[in-house]
């Protein structure tokens, strides 16, 4: 199993206005994912859809409610300043996604997370 070995995660989460949901996918992939990417400190990114989760607890097959939003975008990162850089910032206003995008997602969640143990 391979599990990530980078030092940091940087995830933004976020709900997109169904009537925008192609073009945000499109701007995601071909624009901004890969502006970002470009960020000297940025070492992986990988986006995730939340699907309907079903899990084994206390012996039985349970549905577990979402809240969360529905789009995830997962960044590797040498180190929680990347997203403090100037660089950063550039790349996250770059091409058409503060316009054409930004303005129609809600339920926006970023965190930082430091990895822990092994």
């Amino acid at each position: 199993m391979k599990i990530t070995s980078s030092p940091y995660l940087f995830i933004a989460s976020m709900d997109v206005d169904p009537d925008r949901e192609m073009l945000f996918n499109e701007i995601y992939d071909q624009e901004h994912v890969p502006s970002l990417a470009m960020v000297k400190g940025v070492l992986g990114v990988g986006r995730y859809e939340r699907i309907d989760l079903t899990m084994a607890l206390q012996g039985r097959l349970q549905q577990v409610e979402q809240t969360q939003p529905k789009y995830h975008a997962v960044y590797e990162l040498a180190s929680p300043d990347v997203v403090q850089s100037d660089a950063w910032s550039v790349a996250v206003e770059a091409g058409r996604w503060p316009k054409a995008v930004r303005p129609f997602t809600t339920n926006r969640q970023h965190i930082l997370m430091k990895r822990i143990g092994g």
